[in-house]
């Protein structure tokens, strides 16, 4: 019988791997590695430690699944996201799988402008639209002084994980599974500080053009209509009236979907829209605040008069 060591199993995945035409096939080698073998990849291990048959096996199934195209995070079970500075305990991951979108370094360019914009604030309410595994509300949570933090999204697989997430990370965020796009859904909620949304936004002739990996992802998680677009205009049409006065809406876009985005918020009365680009120098994030009209104002400092007097 032929002992193989961890580094023989690595050394024979990325192999596999290379074959393949997967990119960074020994770090995937390592990742898949530790996933089968019960290490910590990304740490120090006994690299001449002996697998055994039952290890040896679960490698093997775990290889097939990526060389038949399903992505790395879904067969580990796991992803970090926001890197060294989502830190949570002993910095878990969080838990992906079929059904929900996976984590991606392009969204952290949410949490880096929300941070920047709201840092300094108080008892903040966030409202995360689209929630999926629920990493934006979640990560918020933790970087932001929040009073609440709701987590709103409609497949029960993803809710699955959100929740999961919310309890391994322990999270007091609010999943909530409901429709975006339901008229009555945004009543339910308080008004918010923060909505942020990283909704399907991928158009229709893209959607024939997408990666292998990708096509594993949740279809409804992907698809925003034929430009892309249909869910920014239903999130801005619904839920600009749960944003306080200077609220606000940050949205994840696609590449090139700027100016059509921002023309959607500004054409709702919106303000101070802006887009941010990612490590990539692609428009990642716009966002933009509530408008407060003149006599909106008035009467909002009239209401907040009339309660102040009634307290003394």
């Amino acid at each position: 019988m032929v002992n193989y060591t961890y580094r023989d199993i690595i050394q024979s995945l990325s192999e596999k791997l290379t074959e393949a035409g997967i990119s960074n096939a020994y770090w995937e080698a390592r990742e898949l590695a530790g996933a089968a073998l019960g290490f910590n990849c990304r740490g120090k291990f006994d690299a001449k430690t002996q697998a055994d048959t039952e290890q040896i096996k679960l490698c093997a199934n775990l290889l097939a699944r990526r060389l038949m195209g399903e992505p790395l995070q879904y067969i580990i079970g796991e992803w970090d996201f926001c890197g060294e500075s989502f830190k949570v305990g002993s910095g878990e991951s969080f838990k992906v799988g079929s059904g929900v979108l996976i984590p991606r370094a392009d969204t952290e360019t949410l949490i880096e402008r929300a941070c920047s914009l709201l840092g300094g604030e108080k008892e903040l309410t966030v409202i995360d639209l689209c929630s999926g595994s629920g990493c934006i509300g979640i990560t918020l949570e933790k970087k932001l002084d929040c009073k609440e933090v709701w987590c709103v999204e409609k497949s029960e697989a993803a809710m699955y994980f959100l929740k999961e997430n919310a309890a391994r990370l322990n999270s007091a965020c609010k999943p909530l599974l409901g429709d975006v796009t339901d008229e009555s859904l945004p009543e339910k909620l308080p008004l918010a500080d923060l909505m942020i949304c990283n909704p399907p936004y991928i158009s229709a002739a893209d959607m024939k053009k997408l990666q292998k990996e990708v096509t594993f992802e949740p279809v409804e998680a992907l698809f925003g209509g034929e430009d892309g677009c249909d869910y920014y205009r239903e999130i801005v049409r619904l839920w600009k009236s749960r944003l306080k006065p200077e609220g606000i809406m940050m949205f994840e876009i696609g590449a090139g979907q700027e100016d059509e985005v921002m023309q959607i918020m500004i054409q709702a009365g919106m303000h101070d829209v802006r887009a941010r680009r990612d490590m990539a120098g692609i428009n990642r994030c716009v966002y933009g605040r509530n408008s407060v009209q003149k006599n909106e104002a008035v009467n909002l400092y009239d209401q907040l008069d009339k309660a102040e007097r009634n307290l003394h």
